[in-house]
């Protein structure tokens, strides 16, 4: 029988940016991305209006918000669930972020200014110190990071955001990942050729680096559906 969502969990919600019902829905999507609360597990409204110290009114806004998003499944007298992982869904979203986020590599290495270059270097600096410590929570944090400063130097200010839509599948499943050992490392060196390639203005060399990286990501989670089969769609 599937258990319930821990809702100790949750971020406080007036330590989060925007109105009430804005605040409940980062709360709960920061819990289901960050696999805080696991795929297959229930939501009951009771105990996180509890935690959170909220009405159901906000609360139901936020939950027709993630189910839209495919976060979460609602089944008519049976609840409302976290969604279970989709390798189709993975797949799908990974070919898609591998064609936009190539290609904004090798734009980012054509247009980044010296300031953006700057940013990136001392995210890779962080990126090797927190590797050096096994410090993965942190080092996943930076890795986001590193992802979006390069999307920030193409200019278009659509990208970001589609592709953060586009790879909400891919997001919960890297989480998997990141705790095998050796993985933080191996990532630090595959984000060591992007950034060179950045940092040398050589376009076709940060897409073939990015294409590479990101290739990487989705034959690793490939063996998670026979791992993991409690997580995911049959």
């Amino acid at each position: 029988m599937p258990q319930d969502v821990d809702a100790s969990k949750l971020s406080k919600v007036k330590d989060l940016p925007g109105l009430l019902n804005e605040r409940v829905y980062l709360a709960l999507r920061r819990a289901i991305l960050s696999m805080d609360f696991a795929p297959g597990e229930v939501i009951r409204t009771g105990p996180i209006c509890e935690a959170l110290g909220i009405s159901r009114a906000p609360l139901s806004d936020a939950l027709r918000k993630l189910a839209d998003e495919g976060l979460l499944d609602v089944v008519p007298q049976s609840g409302t669930k976290v969604s279970k992982l989709s390798m189709r869904e993975i797949r799908e979203a990974s070919f898609m972020r591998e064609a936009l986020e190539t290609a904004g590599a090798g734009r980012a290495a054509e247009r980044r200014g010296d300031e953006q270059l700057a940013r990136l270097t001392r995210n890779m600096q962080m990126q090797e110190l927190l590797v050096a410590d096994e410090a993965i929570d942190d080092f996943y944090r930076y890795d986001e990071e590193f992802h979006g400063l390069i999307l920030d130097c193409t200019g278009i200010s659509t990208l970001k955001p589609t592709i953060e839509t586009i790879s909400l599948p891919v997001q919960r499943a890297r989480l998997l990942l990141l705790p095998a050992p050796g993985r933080s490392a191996e990532t630090y060196e595959e984000h060591k050729r992007i950034h060179g390639a950045i940092a040398a203005g050589d376009a076709a060399a940060a897409e073939t680096a990015m294409g590479h990286h990101l290739r990487q990501l989705i034959r690793r989670i490939e063996p998670l559906e026979e791992e993991r089969p409690d997580l995911f769609t049959t």
